[in-house]
């Protein structure tokens, strides 16, 4: 990989943000085979995320499904908080909950997508760099030019994070972020809102982006 990036900035006296990658939920569509650990380049794609986000010097938690053996393993030997979610099943809301719990007083959240493999540590870096430039003070996320829909990596001021408490089923932090302004950092092609949730969606991202397994 390429050199490690400077830890973000931060002004003197104030708490970095955590990212938290939610991984504890299911691969139902991908009949029988785990989405987070199919291969880019040889390394299976929850690490690699984990690794990318870990270069932006920021500490890094991941959340997981009891008894996720193999997603575990994937990340044994890095520097990283692991964190079971018990209630797994109901869906993405369980890991955001368990995110603004880890948050220490005043300290904003990161989300990461961990199945959106276009994402790298050049695309968290920038879409972090434009919600520091902001004070930390409105939410910041990835996106694609020409085009609204939200993306990942998804930054949030603590005030607004800490709403996730309240969130249940499979929102997503939706109800959370509707009636907030959203900056969006857009990209110039689909990276951070192209997720990989299907065998046929892999299949069709390794010939778009010439990926080897």
């Amino acid at each position: 990989s390429g050199p490690a990036l400077q830890p973000a900035r931060a002004d003197p006296g104030t708490v970095t943000p955590l990212i938290v990658l939610p991984a504890a939920g299911s691969s139902s569509r991908m009949r029988g085979r785990d989405k987070l650990l199919e291969t880019v380049d040889g390394v299976p794609l929850l690490r690699r995320q984990a690794l990318a986000a870990l270069e932006t010097g920021l500490p890094v938690a991941v959340t997981l499904p009891r008894g996720a053996d193999a997603r575990r393993d994937a990340l044994a030997d890095l520097p990283l908080d692991l964190r079971d979610i018990a209630d797994a099943d109901e869906g993405l809301s369980a890991s955001l909950r368990a995110a603004q719990a880890m948050l220490a007083t005043n300290q904003s959240l990161g989300i990461l997508l961990p199945d959106v493999p276009g994402i790298g540590v050049a695309d968290i870096q920038a879409v972090l760099d434009r919600f520091l430039d902001l004070r930390e003070a409105r939410v910041t996320r990835g996106g694609r030019m020409g085009d609204d829909r939200p993306g990942t990596p998804l930054f949030l001021p603590h005030a607004i994070a800490i709403r996730f408490a309240g969130l249940t089923g499979d929102d997503g932090g939706r109800s959370v972020l509707r009636d907030e302004e959203v900056e969006l950092v857009r990209f110039p092609d689909d990276r951070a809102v192209r997720d990989l949730d299907t065998p046929e969606a892999w299949a069709e991202w390794r010939r778009d982006s010439g990926t080897a397994r």
